[in-house]
């Protein structure tokens, strides 16, 4: 079973030992959000009774705990993604509103009309809705690069696809529906022989894979910190320090601003000319509690430990009659999209709630990828450190009895 501080990791999680219509809960659900250990929160709580105050404009004592709080948080996630400097580093309130921000600030100035951004199919719909905006707005297009049968990326049409209009390139680095890990690198580096900035959407990733965006290629980063132990409503944008302080400011207000008068502003360079008023401080003071949790565990023991799930859960899945798995390839995360024949999603996943089983069910905020893949919707069951072997065999369980009653 998998530690944290000598402890069974279980142990962090108190949410576990609820009782879901007299069954045991089974959290399958962690690709929409983790639920929250012991140490995330007693970090938070401790902010909150001994710590709380507003940041960097404050003359006093307690704003001055705060501010090496909050900036201590900033240069963890620095150190977390292997960029050069915490200049780098912008707290938003999500991968979403990363996105945006990045779409924004782009809008106009290095997307105009006329350019092309490319996305894929298997997009989450943050990776999706705000380049098409963008694109409305100043005349460009977004195109999509295809999946293959396996639900990987196809490389070769990828190519074709990146030509001198190509302006931005916007990829997952992991799928939260199929689960496929995308071989950004490469991908990266075609897209900068034709000159194109290159986006990536890691909120399915950083919980379960080291990420070095140096190394990646990329010029922006952005995940969410509720899919990584963390708190609700944080998030990170990384930026190269030379673009985010060429570009434009994404809001206006305090904090964020050199110099006003009635006439014209002039604005602070990055991360302060992004984070427009009060910041979610304990948001990333819960944030890096959450990535030292991580680190704690340590990437090579969270992959062994979930990859052993997911074969499981695989193998007893196979043997499930009229089931289809969802991007059953060799270069996947914990992630298990899966319907049967003559069922419809959504009341398997009534049944499996009724028995202690939670799973995602719906399109997943991937309607065109549901649209390739000819369905509606998926059951969608997420792998976690929490998660043991006993879980997966009551999923298995469960679904035999939920397909017998249907």
């Amino acid at each position: 079973m998998i530690e944290f501080e000598n402890q069974p990791v279980r142990s962090q999680f108190p949410s576990l030992d609820a009782k879901v219509y007299g069954n045991p809960l089974v959290y399958l659900d962690s690709g929409a959000t983790t639920l929250k250990p012991k140490f995330v929160v007693e970090g938070l709580t401790e902010f909150y009774l001994y710590k709380a105050s507003n940041v960097h404009r404050g003359a006093h004592y307690l704003s001055d705990v705060a501010t090496t709080e909050f900036e201590n948080a900033r240069e963890r996630v620095r150190g977390f993604l292997g960029a050069t400097t915490a200049e780098e580093i912008v707290f938003t309130r999500g991968t979403t509103e990363s996105i945006n921000l990045v779409a924004n600030i782009l809008k106009g100035t290095k997307i105009t009309a006329g350019d092309e951004i490319l996305v894929s199919e298997m997009e989450h719909h943050s990776n999706i809705v705000p380049w098409q905006m963008v694109a409305e707005a100043v005349g460009a297009q977004v195109k999509f690069v295809p999946i293959t049968s396996e639900g990987k990326l196809d490389l070769s049409q990828y190519k074709e696809l990146l030509t001198a209009k190509t302006k931005v390139v916007s990829l997952t680095h992991c799928s939260n529906v199929l689960g496929t890990f995308n071989p950004l690198k490469e991908m990266f580096v075609m897209a900068k022989e034709v000159g194109a900035l290159t986006v990536a959407d890691g909120a399915q990733a950083v919980s379960v894979m080291p990420v070095d965006v140096v190394d990646l290629g990329c010029d922006f980063y952005c995940f969410s910190g509720h899919k990584i132990f963390g708190p609700f409503g944080i998030g990170v944008l990384y930026g190269r320090k030379e673009l985010l302080n060429a570009l434009p400011p994404y809001q206006g207000g305090g904090s964020m601003i050199s110099k006003v008068d009635k006439s014209h502003s002039t604005y602070l360079s990055s991360p302060q000319r992004y984070e427009a008023g009060t910041p979610h401080i304990s948001g990333a003071v819960g944030l890096s509690r959450a990535i030292e949790f991580v680190q704690t565990i340590g990437f090579d023991e969270i992959h062994e430990h979930e990859m052993k799930l997911l074969a499981m859960a695989h193998e007893g899945l196979k043997a499930v009659k009229n089931l289809t798995i969802y991007g059953d390839n060799d270069s996947k995360s914990s992630i298990v999209s899966f319907n049967i024949k003559g069922a419809h999603h959504s009341d398997l996943a009534v049944l499996l709630d009724r028995q202690g089983v939670a799973v995602r069910t719906g399109h997943h905020c991937c309607q065109p990828l549901m649209n390739v893949l000819g369905v509606p919707g998926t059951v969608r069951a997420c792998f976690s450190i929490y998660n043991t072997e006993e879980d997966v065999k009551c999923l298995l369980t469960s679904l035999e009895k939920a397909v017998g009653l249907m």
